[in-house]
């Protein structure tokens, strides 16, 4: 069992070293000999781990996800918050961790260019890493409207709405450059709040 987790430890450090090398070089000018050196690792040892650096690319990813995904799940587990403050504090995290990785939008940005050139479906990867989070919106959407907390709005169209949201959030940090998303906060308290009950 030690060394599954060891395994499981030390991928977990090469994603994150990876995800440091690609924010500060950009996906095009990482090499998997650079991921390598950064890790302290021969490029041996790497392939252990994964094949590619697309690969550990499409990891890291996951792994933003993954922990932004988790920390989404202890807001909506608060018992007494109200819906509409769940969907806020649920926001405001996402532009949190967002802001927080604000370079790795640009380096996403570029890295879906060249998938867009190869010939892949990026609307479908997008899909693919925001469809929990999508799915987290819509619980507390249904549950706000079985609490008589938010109005009775089809569910569909109130997460497209709350979606273009993060969406602009993203542009507005990945390709527009802009540092903070204060702004967008302003956007989505008066937004969130019109669907309050």
């Amino acid at each position: 069992m030690a060394i599954v987790v060891e395994h499981e430890k030390r991928k977990k450090e090469i994603l994150e070293k990876s995800l440091e090398l690609f924010i500060a070089e950009g996906y095009e000018d990482v090499t998997y000999q650079k991921i390598a050196d950064r890790c302290g690792i021969t490029r041996t040892t790497l392939y252990i781990y994964f094949k590619n650096k697309r690969e550990i690319f499409s990891f890291s990813i996951k792994q933003l996800t993954g922990d932004l995904e988790h920390q989404l799940m202890e807001i909506i587990k608060k018992p007494d918050l109200h819906s509409i403050d769940c969907l806020k504090e649920i926001f405001f995290k996402i532009f949190d961790v967002a802001e927080q990785n604000s370079k790795f939008f640009k380096v996403l940005h570029m890295y879906l260019i060249q998938l867009e050139k190869g010939g892949v479906d990026i609307n479908e990867r997008i899909r693919k890493r925001v469809i929990r989070i999508i799915h987290l919106m819509s619980t507390i959407i249904i549950r706000g409207q079985k609490k008589g907390e938010i109005k009775n709005v089809p569910v569909k169209d109130m997460n497209d709405l709350f979606y273009t949201l993060i969406e602009s959030g993203i542009f507005r940090l990945g390709i527009l450059n802009q540092t903070s998303l204060e702004q967008m906060r302003s956007i989505v308290n008066f937004t969130v709040e019109q669907f309050r009950a």
